[in-house]
């Protein structure tokens, strides 16, 4: 993959304005552009001269290890887009860095044991109940998968953070995530961005739409706070965050408690719903792959609800979900800001750069996907994986910054998906869905299936 380059080549732009508003509406096609026809590495450059910005795209398995693994220290979480979410969502572990970030993962890691984790299970079963069984009630042929799923998804971290405590968070964080993610993903490609405080519409809105989270938020704090350990279920994630603490590092204060929870709301449903929602869309697509899915089930379940210990017992729908991941990551582009100068795959980044990687166009390189629109979970044998560079698919990040809660994400989606799969099959209704990339992957259309009851 290394070239013989020592400037990146850049994407041809507009004389004025350069690729700004390829960015703005359509990025991810954009960056797939951009591989094509000039290769791993390529400057963008966006906005009018004077105040233009300059990102510097990477696309190779290599050049992704090296960014948020073997170089992690050299490009930091400083760009504009990261400010933007800090301002919205606070400096929990997705945004915080340097000593805020160990202190914050130390204190948090014990609560993504797999031990801990896999007892988690009992709650996203409970819930895939109460999803099927509303399904079942509700007489409708057909369903928005991405609709139900993030509904589903959320339900369930907002049981698994807050325990029984679930419709007051949900209501609020349904219409507020949404737009938040679209305020901060129009100021980060803003050339010029007012300060938040101007009361501007927009500003505004944004304004109504934080309280109205943070509100939620600290007072189920507050209440947890004041009754100890009232959640009828025990051991939610909000009681064990109000009890972490450690000798080196203390325990968090009221608004480092908001600022996880805001985090794991975030990113605890987000990946599962894309993941989920499109994996349905996926089968419905291609009837050899659902039935493959459908007799795994069938033959390791036999009609049982699934618990963690079944996880490795369901190898095909792990594969389904991991073919899903590749084709629709739920964060399709993560930024960075490089330190010091580096050069990846031969080509010259200088300091203060920003830096993408963009696991939307790696997880569709030819270098290591054949035919990569193909849907084919084969893809994911053990075989397979072993046989591809580490870093040709990081739907979860990587290094030291990777996603603390991948187990669970996994755990959450196979166990779902297995229980979705025993009552039904899928016929599809929308055979071609428009996405594009805020904070995370966006759906922009309907993702509609046909239920088909399955008889016993």
């Amino acid at each position: 993959m290394t070239t013989t380059r020592t400037e990146a080549p850049e994407l041809a732009g507009l004389p004025l304005l350069g690729s700004m508003f390829d960015l703005k509406n359509d990025a991810l096609g954009t960056f797939l552009r951009a591989r094509r026809d000039h290769g791993d590495v390529v400057k963008i450059t966006a906005g009018p001269p004077g105040i233009r910005s300059t990102i510097y795209a990477v696309f190779s398995a290599e050049g992704a290890q090296q960014v948020l693994a073997g170089e992690s220290a050299n490009f930091r979480k400083d760009n504009t887009f990261y400010q933007e979410i800090r301002e919205s969502f606070g400096n929990g572990l997705l945004t915080s860095q340097d000593e805020d970030y160990l202190r914050q993962r130390r204190l948090v890691q014990p609560l993504f044991t797999k031990r801990r984790v896999d007892g988690y299970a009992e709650a996203v079963a409970a819930e895939v109940t109460t999803l099927l069984g509303e399904w079942q009630d509700g007489g409708d042929e057909t369903v928005d998968v991405h609709h139900e799923m993030t509904r589903f998804a959320l339900r369930a971290v907002a049981r698994i953070l807050f325990g029984t405590d679930v419709d007051a968070a949900v209501e609020i964080v349904e219409r507020s995530f949404p737009e938040l993610g679209a305020y901060v993903l129009s100021r980060g490609y803003a050339p010029l961005r007012v300060p938040r405080d101007w009361p501007t519409p927009g500003n505004r809105k944004a304004a109504a739409v934080h309280r109205a989270l943070y509100e939620v938020c600290d007072r189920i704090i507050a209440e947890r706070r004041a009754s100890g350990r009232a959640s009828a279920e025990g051991d939610d994630l909000l009681t064990l965050l109000v009890e972490a603490e450690s000798a080196e590092d203390g325990s968090f204060d009221a608004t480092e408690l908001r600022e996880q929870v805001l985090v794991f709301l975030l990113a605890g449903h987000e990946t599962t719903a894309t993941s989920l929602g499109f994996a349905l869309h996926l089968l419905a697509k291609h009837p050899e792959v659902l039935k493959r899915a459908h007799e795994e089930v069938d033959r390791v379940l036999g009609g049982r609800t699934p618990g963690a210990a079944d996880l490795d017992a369901l190898p095909y729908v792990t594969q389904v979900l991991k073919e899903t991941m590749r084709l629709f990551p739920a964060a399709p582009v993560i930024g960075r800001r490089a330190v010091a100068t580096t050069v990846i795959d031969g080509v010259t980044i200088p300091a203060g750069a920003d830096v993408v990687v963009a696991s939307w166009v790696t997880h569709r390189h030819p270098a290591y996907w054949e035919d990569a629109e193909r849907f084919d979970p084969d893809r994911f044998t053990p075989e397979a994986e072993a046989a591809r560079p580490r870093y040709a698919w990081f739907p979860f990040g990587g290094g030291p910054r990777a996603c603390i809660g991948q187990h669970f994400s996994m755990l959450e989606s196979v166990i779902a998906l297995a229980m979705i799969l025993q009552g039904y099959g899928f016929e599809a209704v929308d055979t071609e869905v428009p996405v594009g990339s805020a904070i995370t992957l966006q759906v922009a259309g309907p993702v509609r299936c046909r239920l088909v009851p399955r008889t016993a």
